[in-house]
């Protein structure tokens, strides 16, 4: 008898659809078309400017300050995101109620308004004399004009990806794992903390990844709100236009290729634990 071979790794696996090599073919070309070619224009670019220039432009104050507020705001909202988005779509998902399809059809509202249209309605809700503004000013809080209406912005715009990216999973958990918790003696917080969340876990950092790097981009909706007052309320996408504006093309490549560089590494540490988590709950290799 022949004794079999070890099982050996395969680029690719064995598939009952054809066409591997024409589907690979055509995303590896599209992927270098519109990503990867661009990108490669930014760092070669960037390499040109030399060392000692690029980490005069990294290490400059107002540079430092618009990539604080812009990292730092994305964090916040993606978190925000996190945790009102997976009881939204515990919401949408578990229950019945008169207007669930509107609501429904809300969610997704920031996907098809502009950004700009965006940006005047939250400007006019929260500004001093807004509808929103006016009752918070006499508490001292304020919104426009401030990081705090940027991460409003970012909320804004950033909630649909995780709702969308949480519901599907959330349609596929039976009812009976919730009631089987309930019957071995599982409290409320024991069911969703136990049992719950460690199934949704991929999907949330999915969806908070996503969050993220839309905030981190995000420049039409932010602009009208944030008050764009240098080392207080200026994000980076609308300092590397600001460079642009001044012909200095060096400063805003620079600015461009530390936003990719940060965004690149914060994306792939997500990814990480991503993947961490679907082999710890057993969700995919």
């Amino acid at each position: 008898m022949k004794a079999h071979s070890p099982t050996r790794w395969r680029f690719k696996r064995p598939s009952v659809i054809p066409g591997f090599g024409m589907a690979l073919g055509l995303t590896l070309t599209w992927l270098t078309l519109l990503i990867l070619i661009p990108l490669s224009g930014l760092a070669v670019r960037s390499s040109a400017l030399g060392w000692e220039t690029f980490w005069s432009i990294a290490l400059d104050p107002r540079t430092l300050n618009a990539l604080r507020i812009s990292f730092g705001s994305a964090f916040i909202a993606a978190i925000v995101n996190a945790v009102f988005g997976i009881i939204l779509a515990w919401v949408l998902v578990r229950y019945r109620f008169p207007g669930k399809r509107v609501i429904d059809a809300m969610v997704d509202l920031p996907f098809a308004l502009p950004t700009a249209v965006a940006g005047i309605a939250l400007t006019t809700l929260y500004a001093p004399n807004g509808w929103i503004g006016q009752f918070l000013t006499p508490l001292g809080i304020k919104i426009a004009f401030t990081p705090a209406g940027i991460v409003v912005a970012l909320i804004f715009v950033g909630l649909p990806f995780v709702v969308r990216t949480v519901q599907p999973v959330m349609e596929e958990i039976d009812k009976e794992v919730e009631e089987a918790a309930a019957t071995l003696g599982a409290n409320r917080f024991q069911t969703i903390f136990r049992v719950l969340l460690p199934g949704l876990a991929p999907a949330v950092l999915t969806g908070f990844a996503l969050a993220f790097a839309r905030g981190v981009g995000e420049y039409g909706s932010v602009i009208f709100i944030a008050g764009n007052l240098p080392f207080k309320s200026e994000i980076a996408p609308l300092l590397i236009i600001i460079k642009l504006e001044e012909y200095n093309y060096a400063a805003a490549t620079g600015i461009a290729a530390i936003m990719l560089i940060i965004s690149f590494a914060m994306l792939l540490v997500i990814n990480l634990i991503q993947s961490w988590s679907r082999r710890r709950y057993g969700y995919g290799a």
